[in-house]
């Protein structure tokens, strides 16, 4: 049973073995492996609801991922969610373009009658790449550490824009940016 949708930003594949590279020093630690456990892959999540029917949103993400360019990303920060999942990430810097980008695609659900929750308002929404959930309390320092270590900022670029269902993880599409064709 489903617990939810989100479409999900992905980047070039430099960039995302930087954040593989980041999930795979965790898991090595055996901090945390939930998201290659999860077989996520590495994103920034656009919008999530727990209802939808993902058929409604398939032209729309398809339509806008075709007007769209290459967007350049740069992760300069980590973070940190200190809540029952103790989620820890990669920030990238919230330019204008990424910004645009994410407001642009709820403005396009929008028109189609697709709610937008509050997380997800241009005015709330917080970019962010998950490098490791639920990671025990007792070693949340320790992990940050380790992410410390990265040499910031990671560069590259976000290539297309996807759909998934979780959990588990499951792509339903994806479309590159400036094709029409399935990713």
């Amino acid at each position: 049973m489903s617990s939810g949708y989100a479409i999900e930003l992905y980047f070039d594949p430099a960039l995302e073995n930087q954040v593989l590279k980041a999930w795979n020093v965790l898991a090595r630690r055996q901090i945390s492996t939930q998201l290659i456990e999860m077989e996520s892959r590495p994103h920034i999540t656009l919008f999530s609801s727990p209802s939808l029917e993902p058929s409604r949103l398939e032209n729309i993400v398809k339509s806008f991922a075709s007007k769209q360019e290459p967007l350049p990303l740069s992760f300069s920060s980590v973070g940190c969610l200190s809540n029952d999942n103790n989620v820890l990430f990669l920030t990238p810097t919230p330019t204008l373009s990424l910004l645009q980008f994410q407001s642009q695609l709820c403005d396009a659900m929008k028109k189609e009658g697709i709610d937008i929750g509050d997380d997800y308002r241009q005015d709330s929404w917080i970019p962010y790449c998950a490098v490791a959930q639920d990671v025990p309390r007792a070693r949340f320092c320790e992990a940050l550490c380790v992410l410390r270590d990265l040499k910031l900022p990671v560069n590259g670029y976000a290539m297309d824009i996807g759909l998934v269902e979780f959990s588990p993880v499951r792509e339903l599409f994806s479309f590159v940016f400036g094709n029409s064709v399935e990713a």
